[in-house]
């Protein structure tokens, strides 16, 4: 089910309805990991089983964790009990995902050597949302571990953190700590700020039916054969899907955040205006924010963050964005994708480091400027469908040379000003004032933007892009 399906609309409105119905508090519990699961299942009930597997793991290894207490001697069996939740979590991820990039790699490797290799006939379905949940269980593990936060005694508690809904299959990836308080007491309906949820919602809504898969239709044609378009089309083609990812995912997590506030769960907020960030630094704290600061707390920081000389700081810039450029997608362009990333990162902090911090280089809007080119560039690598074709682009965008005659309208460029525009009033505010409205005002409000909306949704619903990470 895709969030801006008329079946998954149906699907909500008979949960929401029935959860609030429930007064015991462990029956909605109940109600939403069945939920849950048949929200997964409607996708492909086979994997089903990784997400039983990787929740019965993860318990497990908690509570075996916890079970060692604090004594020296034991710290070996603790280790030994997360290090199995690690391995059994990547294992499934590096084999569902990975284990087709790194056979391809090897036949290229060998066909570079002059070794024929036969490649191995196993076709494997990279099941929806396995990148996300995965990060989201194992940080369970590795904070009980760490002894940040007591193991759930809850199996059914523990269920429902990995399965939850609205953010299993494309996040926000959720900590423990932070959402399994949450299932406490029951929470009442009237403390719920319904009015903001509702207009998140539409907002998440409009991005995804409205920008995103309208905007995929002139932006999809172009990476399909990038040198049949001109230098000109190439530059507004790269600028269109920077919108494009931007509205499909932050539209997602605008979606998931608010169906989840609705239920009474808070998931924290995955994205701030990141395309008003001054700086690559900035924009990885804008920028889906909850895997950022899940590779700052489980990867930056163990390698040893920023403690120590400054070459080893760079060093672990670069290492994190690697492997979070390799966790979005097996292939060699992700991996250069957040190589670049890190290298952006670490040539910030140099630069920073070596004149005073307390002066901006740039004015605001130069450095805006200069921070969303970076990143559309870098987009190219992402959306690419291989690193030939990404470089055919960027010999179109850098040299302004093509040989394609191809042409994209420019009244899409009048497009992203006016979108641009509507995204520096939201990070204004002005959405927040339509909440403020008297109750038969918002209702009428909503219901008009609500049917002005569907005149601009694709009769097609298109899969999110994150669902293939």
């Amino acid at each position: 089910m895709i969030f801006t399906e008329p079946r998954f609309l149906l699907f909500f409105a008979v949960v929401f309805t029935a959860y609030w119905a429930l007064d015991s508090r462990r029956a909605q519990k109940v109600l939403l990991l069945a939920a849950s699961y048949t929200f997964y299942a409607a996708w492909d009930w086979r994997f089903l089983s990784l997400i039983l597997a990787s929740t019965l793991i993860d318990y497990t290894a908690a509570l075996r964790i916890e079970a060692q207490g604090e004594r020296p001697e034991r710290d070996g069996r603790r280790r030994a009990w997360l290090l199995l939740s690690l391995a059994a979590n990547l294992g499934m991820l590096g084999f569902f995902k990975y284990f087709g990039f790194f056979v391809d790699s090897a036949l290229e490797l060998g066909a570079a050597a002059g070794v024929d290799l036969r490649r191995p006939t196993l076709e494997i379905v990279l099941p929806v949302g396995i990148s996300f949940y995965t990060f989201q269980t194992m940080s369970y593990t590795i904070d009980v571990y760490r002894r940040v936060l007591a193991p759930r005694r809850s199996l059914l508690d523990v269920a429902l953190f990995v399965a939850f809904f609205p953010q299993l299959v494309a996040g926000p990836i959720v900590r423990a700590r932070e959402f399994l308080p949450q299932l406490g007491s029951r929470v009442p309906f009237a403390s719920i700020a319904v009015r903001p949820l509702l207009l998140l919602f539409l907002a998440g809504f409009v991005k995804k039916a409205c920008i995103s898969d309208n905007v995929a239709t002139v932006v999809d044609p172009f990476f399909a054969d990038p040198a049949a378009f001109t230098a000109a089309s190439a530059w507004l083609a790269i600028v269109l899907y920077s919108v494009q990812i931007y509205c499909d995912f932050s539209g997602y997590s605008d979606m998931a955040i608010a169906t989840a506030g609705l239920l009474g769960l808070d998931l924290g907020r995955n994205f701030d205006f990141p395309y008003l960030a001054r700086s690559v630094r900035e924009f990885w704290q804008r920028w889906h924010i909850s895997l950022s600061t899940w590779l700052r707390d489980y990867l930056y920081i163990p390698l040893g963050g920023n403690r120590g000389r400054w070459l080893r700081t760079v060093r672990n810039l670069f290492l994190t964005m690697t492997l979070g450029g390799l966790w979005h997608g097996a292939a060699w362009r992700f991996v250069l994708w957040g190589a670049l990333h890190g290298a952006g990162l670490a040539a910030h902090r140099e630069v920073h480091r070596a004149l005073d911090r307390r002066r901006p280089l740039l004015g605001v809007a130069p450095a805006i400027l200069l921070t969303f080119v970076w990143t559309t560039l870098l987009w190219i690598f992402f959306r690419a469908t291989d690193l030939d074709s990404a470089f055919t682009i960027f010999e179109s965008v850098l040299l302004l040379s093509s040989p394609g005659s191809i042409e994209i309208a420019p009244v899409w460029w009048g497009l992203f000003a006016a979108l641009a525009a509507v995204h520096v009033l939201a990070y204004l505010g002005l959405g927040r004032r339509l909440a403020e409205l008297p109750a038969w005002a918002f209702g009428a409000a909503y219901g008009a933007a609500a049917a002005l909306t569907l005149l601009f949704v694709r009769i097609e619903a298109r899969p999110f892009i994150y669902f293939q990470f």
